[in-house]
């Protein structure tokens, strides 16, 4: 499969950090860097700062993404969003099943589901994470649970809503651990992801899905990870918060 047929993209998840002045800060910094063509670049800010980030992002190459997403249009979801607010602020992209969220707010391969249509419905790309934890990568049934989770989540999508859709593999004892997965753990993966992908929808929708690394990438390893055959980009976390190594990633990925 040919990997210059896909974008890069190269996505930070700010998690729970940032207030409204200092996501306008940050951005100030970010909105600056260079970016190579066929490269796009996220930030997914936590929900209250998605209107000052659009704000400050508009005119630039840098989209603005959110966290999570519902997938009613509204309704008595205490402390939910839906994507149709989120689409009121040009929201391009959310991430949804992210392990925090699957083990912290129980979320389920059924609710990445409804939240990734949800999205899809309404013009934004899901980032769908799928990854496996230390015990079931010791115990080597890291395809089992990642076979699991992606077809738990595109399931009885469309080829066309599919081509809509990133996937980031996010192995879970790889994330705020420090850790990172070997550039050959990650592709070996990733390229299953896309076997995976090729198998429900077919190969020309195998080949144009965009397939993120997010586990712990920073200014080091990201040239060697995005050198892969099936790595197209990176979820990124502590490093999206700092724009002289999150300048470094996006380079890498030239």
């Amino acid at each position: 499969m040919n990997k210059e047929k896909r974008r890069v993209v190269i996505a930070g998840n700010w998690k729970m950090n940032k207030n409204a002045r200092e996501t306008r800060t940050v951005l100030e910094q970010m909105k600056n860097i260079s970016v190579p063509e066929k490269v796009d670049v996220v930030f997914c800010v936590p929900a209250i700062n998605i209107p000052v980030a659009a704000k400050e992002a508009a005119g630039s190459k840098i989209s603005i993404g959110a966290q999570n997403c519902h997938w009613e249009k509204s309704g008595a979801f205490t402390g939910e969003i839906s994507a149709d607010m989120l689409k009121y602020y040009g929201v391009g992209y959310s991430i949804v099943g992210h392990s925090e969220r699957r083990q912290y707010f129980g979320e389920s391969d059924e609710t990445v589901n409804k939240r990734a249509a949800a999205c899809l419905e309404n013009g934004i790309c899901p980032i769908i994470c799928v990854g496996e934890n230390l015990r079931q990568r010791e115990n080597g049934t890291t395809k089992d649970v990642i076979r699991q989770q992606v077809r738990g989540a595109v399931k009885g999508f469309t080829q066309r809503q599919m081509a809509g859709c990133i996937i980031a593999y996010e192995p879970v004892w790889a994330i705020g651990t420090g850790k990172t997965a070997t550039a050959r753990q990650a592709q070996e993966v990733c390229a299953y992801i896309r076997q995976l992908i090729s198998e429900i929808f077919g190969r020309q929708a195998a080949e144009g899905l965009t397939i993120q690394y997010g586990g712990s990438m920073n200014a080091e390893n990201a040239k060697q990870l995005l050198s892969m055959e099936d790595i197209d980009g990176g979820l990124i976390g502590g490093a999206s918060l700092k724009a002289e190594d999150f300048e470094k990633i996006v380079a890498s990925a030239q």
